[in-house]
């Protein structure tokens, strides 16, 4: 793995230089001189850091923590799209008024604020006790993602406005890859150490504590398996471990994404430029599309 990220670095290095020398560049790198451009990167990428790092969690804890379906999971799990949906068409009223700083960081408070009520969830919450934090994670979305992309594509000439669509899209996608394997990471360690020691007295075969230890829905089979009080044990161990490492990673991105908002205040232009403002109406249109794991 660490190979793989040094190869990506490099190719990014690349690219970069060959940019630079370029006559004809596919991203002119001197749009990043502008703070309209450069400055709502950051914090759209860490929005969709904390958005996507939650999304893969929440997932898997409707589906084996509270036992719902891959579809009936996929159906509560609208609260947050549906947020979305009806604060982004709002977002440019609020830029008029507030200016792009203001609507962003605004924004990461209120996803930051949801991704910290779901981080406090237990083994006994159910679906009512992690809805509002869903929807609270989705209408600070819906506030970031349509200003910073509007800023970034308004701040460059019209005839590169592909070029700041596709320069937002990157970001996005790439922050909310980073969130999943953050996340990711974060979870599993966690779960591995916990559901380790709180089966230490159990002494179970070493092939089946290798199944335990690989993931909760596996340690679920495990348990169902053997059934019985051993069965109930490592069903218990593992449910507590999974919601330790859960709340350990959304907690995490909660910290991002509200650290996020002070970047944005410190470093987005208070007002788009009067000649550029115009293209925050067009928060719909000319989106990056986001491919939600």
């Amino acid at each position: 793995m660490l190979g793989t990220g040094i190869a990506g670095l490099a190719i990014l290095a690349e690219f970069v230089l060959w940019e630079r020398a370029s006559t004809h560049p596919m991203l002119n790198l001197r749009f990043f001189r502008n703070p309209n451009f450069s400055a709502p990167i950051a914090p759209v990428s860490l929005t969709m850091f904390g958005l996507f790092g939650a999304l893969f969690v929440l997932t898997q804890f409707l589906q084996f923590q509270l036992g719902y379906t891959p579809l009936q999971a996929a159906l509560r799990m609208l609260p947050a799209a549906g947020a979305i949906a009806l604060v982004a068409p709002a977002s440019s009223a609020l830029v008029r008024g507030f200016g792009t700083k203001v609507t962003i960081a605004a924004g990461m408070l209120i996803a930051g604020a949801g991704l910290w009520q779901i981080s406090t969830a237990t083994t006994a919450t159910t679906y009512a006790g992690i809805v509002a934090g869903m929807a609270l994670l989705g209408a600070g979305a819906g506030l970031v993602i349509p200003t910073a992309t509007a800023s970034v594509m308004g701040s460059v000439p019209a005839e590169h406005t592909g070029v700041g669509g596709g320069t937002a899209g990157t970001f996005l996608q790439t922050g909310g890859a980073l969130g999943v394997a953050v996340v990711g990471s974060l979870l599993s360690g966690r779960y591995d150490d916990h559901v380790t020691s709180g089966l230490a007295s159990a002494h179970l075969p070493h092939a089946v504590a290798q199944a335990v230890q690989a993931s909760l829905g596996a340690a679920l089979g495990v348990a169902h398996q053997l059934g019985g009080a051993i069965g109930a044990l490592i069903a218990d161990a593992a449910r507590s471990a999974f919601i330790s490492g859960m709340n350990l990673g959304l907690l995490t991105t909660a910290i991002v994404v509200i650290a996020g908002a002070a970047i944005a205040l410190a470093t987005i232009p208070g007002k788009a430029p009067a000649t550029r403002r115009r293209h925050h109406t067009a928060t719909t249109s000319g989106l990056p599309r986001i491919h939600f794991p």
